[in-house]
Order: C-alpha cells, then sequence, then structure tokens
C-alpha cells in the first residue's frame, strides 16, 4: 500500500529523496484521517527548515493539522498547483508532493514501508 521508494515519518509524512533533494507530502493513512482535504498553507522558497519544525498546514472538513518537516534543509520548491487544488491530497496522497527542499541533516530515524505500515495498523 506504500510506495517502497518512500520514506516515511510517525506523523505520516512521507519523503522521496534523490540525491541532495527531498520531496514531502502526507501519506494515504493522513490523508483519511483528515478527510476531504479544503486548503493547504505552505512555507516560501528559501525557508530553511530543521527537521520537527513545521513548515505548513492542512485544512479539512474535519479538522487542521500542522505539517513537519521530515528533514532538515531548505525549501527549493513549492507545489503551487497543490496548493490552488488541495483535494487532489485526497485521490493521490503519495504523488501530490507539498515542497521540495535540500537535504541537509540526519535522516536515519525516516522508517521504510514496511515499518510505517507497522505502526499504522
Amino acid at each position: 500500500m506504500y510506495p517502497s521508494e518512500l520514506k516515511y515519518t510517525k506523523d505520516h509524512e512521507w519523503v522521496k529523496i534523490t540525491g541532495s533533494e527531498a520531496q514531502v507530502g502526507i501519506t494515504d493513512y493522513a490523508q483519511k484521517q483528515l478527510g476531504d482535504v479544503v486548503y493547504l498553507e505552505l512555507p516560501e522558497v528559501g525557508r530553511t527548515l530543521n527537521k520537527g519544525d513545521v513548515f505548513g498546514t492542512i485544512e479539512s472538513v474535519k479538522a487542521v493539522s500542522e505539517l513537519y518537516a521530515p528533514i532538515s534543509g531548505e525549501v527549493t520548491e513549492v507545489n503551487r498547483a497543490l496548493a490552488e487544488k488541495p483535494e487532489a491530497v485526497n485521490s493521490a496522497p503519495h504523488d501530490s508532493w507539498m515542497i521540495t527542499m535540500t537535504v541537509s541533516g540526519e535522516n536515519a530515524d525516516l522508517l521504510d514501508a514496511a515499518q510505517y505500515t507497522a505502526l499504522t495498523a
């Protein structure tokens, strides 16, 4: 269910690390817990994030949740199309990246797909 090429956090974000860059989004589990997503607030390009920092918020018909940086780095790109059509997260959460970051820091505590599946079981 969870793509093996992605890494996951206990806060239900996913990370796709390619070389020195990483794309970040939320997992299928997270979007199911939220329900219908109606709003997404994302950071500005150039913002430096430490692992665990709040980088934005996601709002659904049920709740507002904070989004946490799964790694440390600088925001290099923001998915503006997703911010304009946040409901895409519900239909394709693992294809709906929110931000791209440089990778600068430890990422050893990220979970693989099997570990994340066990966490959400």
